[in-house]
């Protein structure tokens, strides 16, 4: 009789960790009270515009209030300026990044300047957005197409030509490639696609353009009917056109670049834990979706675009390979400042 009691007690004992463990995991599984234990301070650098970048810094706070996050914001040329000077000096302050695009990550990663490291949230992710390394992962999609002004535009172009026809003659804007990642990254594309390449830059050129350092200034100049036209990431154009700006995005017939501002960790972080939970978090359906209320193309499957935008299977693409255009970047950026300063 004492043996089956004591069988019976180990038995029940049994049956009461395996719940405890159960009830373990799913909160491990959920983030729920573990999410909150993360504590420190984070350094973000960011080429995403200040307001976006603080949005994402509230979200993520609202699960991990006891990590204090710092932002640097630039344009992305700027932010690996500043990140190589870190690098040189021996003392990399970055924790994660968020930037243009993937040829930055593929300098950035060749440079060992990346940890690795597969966050769970990225089998969400379309594959070929993802390092196969672990060293970075699309975050959004984010198109180039055309701005006009619907004041001085009365018919809306449907190709790239608008920037090199004669109705373009001193009313086109673009961004410069030296201080724009996204810009950067459209030149790589266009100069090796096929009824573009250099002729497309010198049309421009020979159209008296304005040459900003970002596209913020596109959407400014278009928006307030200083030009009629410009080169421009498509979610500002959303945004300032449900804002009630005179202004309307097309997507060339032609095909347009995309770029997907991967975000990636330094190697020589000393808050790996933090920069994960970061990374998890703008991936997630959750970081996601906040994305998507902000005004960006989420990358994540199952999140929809928002008005106004088209989603990576709405558009026809332009691309390159990215270790060639990774190669050719400072070439391309050093043709495009001669063509442009003369």
């Amino acid at each position: 009789m004492k043996k089956l009691l004591i069988l019976l007690f180990a038995a029940l004992l049994s049956v009461l960790t395996a719940c405890g463990n159960s009830s373990d995991e799913e909160a491990g599984a959920s983030g729920g009270e573990g999410e909150s234990e993360l504590s420190g301070e984070l350094e973000f650098y960011t080429s995403q515009p200040d307001v976006d970048a603080e949005q994402l810094v509230d979200a993520f706070n609202e699960k991990y209030p006891d990590v204090d996050v710092n932002i640097f914001r630039s344009g992305t040329e700027e932010v690996i300026s500043k990140l190589n000077a870190e690098s040189q000096a021996g003392s990399v302050v970055a924790d994660v990044l968020l930037l243009a695009d993937s040829v930055t990550f593929e300098g950035l990663k060749e440079a060992d300047m990346l940890m690795e490291y597969n966050s769970p949230e990225a089998e969400a992710i379309p594959e070929e957005f993802v390092d196969a390394d672990g060293t970075y992962t699309g975050t959004k999609v984010m198109a180039t197409g055309i701005v006009i002004n619907t004041d001085e535009v009365t018919e809306a172009p449907t190709s790239w030509d608008a920037l090199v026809s004669d109705e373009g003659s001193d009313q086109v804007v673009v961004p410069s490639p030296l201080y724009s990642g996204a810009a950067a990254y459209n030149l790589g594309i266009f100069t090796r696609s096929d009824g573009f390449g250099w002729d497309f830059y010198e049309g421009i050129k020979a159209n008296n353009p304005m040459i900003t350092e970002g596209n913020g200034a596109v959407i400014e100049n278009v928006a307030s009917g200083q030009k009629n036209y410009g080169m421009i990431v498509d979610y500002l154009v959303a945004r300032a056109a449900s804002d009630g700006s005179p202004v309307e995005l097309i997507y060339p017939k032609e095909g347009v670049p995309v770029i997907t501002e991967p975000i990636g960790i330094t190697a020589d972080t000393e808050e790996a834990e933090i920069a994960k939970a970061f990374v998890d978090f703008v991936l997630s359906a959750e970081g996601q979706a906040l994305q998507a209320e902000i005004g960006y193309t989420p990358i994540r499957e199952g999140v929809e675009a928002p008005d106004g935008l088209k989603s990576l299977d709405e558009i026809k693409t332009l691309s390159a390979p990215t270790d060639e255009l990774y190669q050719n970047r400072e070439a391309d950026k050093g043709q495009f400042d001669e063509l442009f300063s003369n």
